[in-house]
C-alpha cells in the first residue's frame, strides 16, 4: 500500500515536471488543451511566467531540449520520431537525430551491487579484473572492460541503477498523455501517439533486458559464421543476465575515424563495399538486420576484418513482409501506382483517411524524376526520404519494421559515403533486389506461397459451419446485432452524453432554485432575518451549483 502511494506521488510529481517544461519552452497552450491547465496551477504557474529566451527559438529545437529535459525515456522517444518521417515533419526528423543518448557515469558500488544480484558473486569471485572507470556512458548503463579468470578480456554492460522503474513510469504517463491528446486535439491524431508510444514501449523495453540483446548477438554470429570480412562478438553467457552483458573484448578502429584508417593504409573501398554487402544480405537472406550501424557501433580490426556491436536494436523481416517488400521494388521499377498502393493496404498502411487517387498521382511524379537515370547517379537517401515524404504527406502509415529498415540503410549509406565517398548503395541493391525478384518466381517459393494460401482458405473453411452455426443461433434467439464504431461517432456520443449532462445539472439547478423560493414564502423554522433558514441555503447552493458549472462550461467544454 505504501508503495503505491509513494509511486502515485512520484507520478504526481512526474506530471508537474513535464508540464512545468512544456510551459517553460512556450507550449503551454497544449497543457490547457488537453485538461491539464489546472494542474499546472499547483506547479510552475505559482510562479509568475516572464517571457524567455526559449521561446524566440524555432519549434524543431523547442521540441528536441523539452526532450532532452525530460530525460532518457523522451530522448528516445525522440530518437524514434527522427525515424517516423512518415509521421513527423522533416525539420522536426532531422532536429530529433542530434539527440545524444548520454549520462554521468554512475558510482562502482552501485556496478558491484548489481553484478552480484544479477549474477550471484561478487565482481571478485567473477572476475580476474575489473576496470572502475566505464569505457562508455549511456542514459540506459554503462560498459566497463574487465577480464574473465581464464585470461578472456571482456567488456561487460551494466544497466543503470532503477532506470527500468523511470521508463515504466514515464510509459504510463506517456500513454495517459498520449491518449488526452487524442482525445482533445484532432490534429494530433494525425500522429497517431498511442501507436508511437506502443512502440516506443517495445523498443526501450526490449533494450532494456540485456539477456534479449544477447540473443540478438547470438544470432547475427550464427547468421555470419562462415563470413571472412564480418566478425560478431562472443556473448559470455554465464556472466550474463537481464541487467549484465557480457561480451568479447574487440580491440579496433572507430569506424568514423578516417584518419587513422587512410594512416595504417587499409583499405577504405573494401570496407564500405563490406558493411553495405553484409546489410544488403541481412535484409534479403536473413530477414534479420542491424538497425543502427553508425560509425560508433562499427570497429576496424587490425587484419581489416569488420566487427559490429551493439545490438539493442535490429529488425526482422518475416518472408511475408519481404515478399511485399519486393512487390513494392517492383512497382516502382515499372511505375505501377496501383500494385504500390495495393503493397500498402497490404501491409496495414493505408485506412479510410487516405486518399488513393492523390496517392497515385503523387508516386506517379515522385518516379517521373528518376526514371531512366543511371544508377551511380542516384542517392539512395535522398530517394528513400523523398518517397518517405509522398507518405507522410498521404497519411500512409509505415510499419515499424520497415522505418526500422529505412533506419538501417541511411545509417549504412551515412557510414559508407564517409568511408568511401564514391560508395552507391543503389547500385549494390540492384544484383540483390533482381535475384529476389527472380528467386519469388522460383517453383518452390511459388509453392510455398500457394501452400500459404490455401492454409489459410483450409482453416477458414474448417471453421466456416461453426461460425455460421453460431450466427444462426444468436440470429434465431434475437441477440443478433451488428456494430458500427467509428471515431466521429465516438465524438459525436461523447458531446451528446456531455450536452445532456449539462442539460440534466442545470434542471436539478432550476429545482432547487424553485423549491428554495417556494420554501421562503412559508414561516417554516428555523428563521434567519426573518427568512426560512432551508430556502437561504437552498438558494446559496443554487449560487455555488451555478458558478460551478459555467466555470466548467468555459473552461473544459464539460461537467
Amino acid at each position: 500500500m505504501l508503495h503505491k502511494r509513494f509511486r502515485r506521488y512520484s507520478m504526481l510529481k512526474r506530471y508537474g515536471q513535464i508540464i512545468e517544461v512544456l510551459q517553460k519552452y512556450g507550449f503551454g497552450y497544449i497543457v490547457d488543451q488537453i485538461g491539464l491547465g489546472s494542474f499546472g496551477d499547483f506547479t510552475s504557474r505559482l510562479k509568475k511566467q516572464e517571457k524567455r529566451d526559449e521561446h524566440n527559438l524555432s519549434g524543431p529545437v523547442r521540441t528536441r531540449r523539452i526532450l532532452e529535459e525530460l530525460g532518457p525515456t523522451y530522448i528516445k522517444l525522440g530518437q524514434l520520431l527522427s525515424m517516423r518521417r512518415d509521421l513527423v515533419p522533416l525539420e522536426y526528423a532531422a532536429e530529433f537525430s542530434k539527440l545524444q543518448d548520454d549520462a554521468p557515469s554512475f558510482g562502482f558500488e552501485e556496478v558491484e551491487l548489481i553484478i552480484r544480484e544479477e549474477l550471484g558473486l561478487p565482481v571478485e569471485d567473477l572476475f580476474e579484473s575489473f576496470e572502475k572507470k566505464p569505457l562508455a556512458c549511456a542514459s540506459i548503463g554503462q560498459v566497463h572492460r574487465a577480464k574473465l579468470k581464464n585470461g578472456d578480456d571482456v567488456v561487460v554492460k551494466v544497466q543503470r541503477p532503477g532506470i527500468k522503474e523511470v521508463i515504466e513510469s514515464d510509459l504510463d504517463i506517456m500513454y495517459s498523455l498520449s491518449r488526452l491528446l487524442t482525445e482533445h486535439i484532432p490534429e494530433a491524431r494525425l500522429y497517431r501517439p498511442v501507436e508511437l508510444v506502443d512502440e516506443l514501449s517495445r523498443s526501450i523495453l526490449a533494450e532494456i533486458d540485456y539477456s534479449q540483446e544477447g540473443w540478438n548477438t547470438d544470432r547475427f554470429a550464427e547468421n555470419f559464421k562462415d563470413s571472412e570480412q564480418i566478425h560478431i562478438p562472443k556473448v559470455y553467457w554465464d556472466y550474463t543476465g537481464t541487467r549484465v552483458l557480457t561480451l568479447e573484448y574487440i580491440e579496433g578502429i572507430k569506424g568514423g575515424r578516417v584518419d587513422l584508417l587512410e594512416k595504417q593504409g587499409f583499405d577504405r573501398s573494401a570496407i564500405a563495399l563490406a558493411v553495405a554487402g553484409s546489410f544488403l544480405k541481412q535484409v534479403f537472406e536473413d530477414g534479420f538486420f542491424h538497425a543502427d550501424l553508425h560509425p560508433g557501433n562499427i570497429l576496424i580490426m587490425e587484419d581489416g576484418i569488420v566487427a559490429f556491436l551493439d545490438f539493442g536494436m535490429v529488425g526482422h523481416l518475416s518472408s511475408e513482409t519481404r515478399d511485399m517488400f519486393l512487390n513494392g521494388m517492383t512497382a516502382m521499377v515499372k511505375g505501377d501506382s496501383s500494385l504500390f498502393v495495393e503493397v500498402l493496404r497490404d501491409m496495414g498502411g493505408i485506412d479510410s483517411h487516405v486518399d488513393t487517387k492523390v496517392l497515385k498521382v503523387d508516386f506517379d511524379y515522385f518516379r517521373s524524376k528518376y526514371y531512366g537515370r543511371a544508377l551511380k547517379n542516384l542517392d539512395a537517401s535522398v530517394i528513400i526520404e523523398e518517397l518517405i515524404e509522398v507518405l507522410r504527406k498521404n497519411q500512409v502509415k509505415v510499419p515499424y519494421n520497415i522505418t526500422l529498415l529505412v533506419r538501417g540503410t541511411l545509417a549504412v549509406e551515412g557510414f559508407g559515403l564517409i568511408i568511401d565517398p564514391d560508395l552507391n548503395l543503389a547500385e549494390l541493391v540492384e544484383p540483390y533486389a533482381k535475384n529476389a525478384i527472380k528467386e519469388s518466381f522460383y517453383p518452390q517459393n511459388i509453392a510455398r506461397v500457394l501452400y500459404d494460401n490455401i492454409s489459410s482458405w483450409s482453416r477458414i473453411f474448417q471453421r466456416a459451419p461453426t461460425k455460421i452455426s453460431h450466427i444462426l443461433d444468436n440470429a434465431e434467439n434475437g441477440y443478433l446485432g451488428i456494430k458500427l464504431e467509428s471515431e466521429e461517432t465516438k465524438r459525436l456520443i461523447s458531446e451528446i452524453n456531455t450536452a445532456s449532462n449539462r442539460l440534466s445539472f442545470s434542471l436539478i439547478i432550476s429545482a432547487i432554485i424553485v423549491a428554495s423560493s417556494l420554501i421562503t414564502q412559508t414561516n417554516m423554522k428555523p428563521l434567519l432575518w426573518g427568512v426560512p433558514l432551508l430556502g437561504i441555503f437552498g438558494f446559496l447552493l443554487a449560487s455555488i451549483f451555478g458558478m460551478w458549472l459555467i466555470f466548467n462550461i468555459f473552461r473544459t467544454g464539460r461537467i
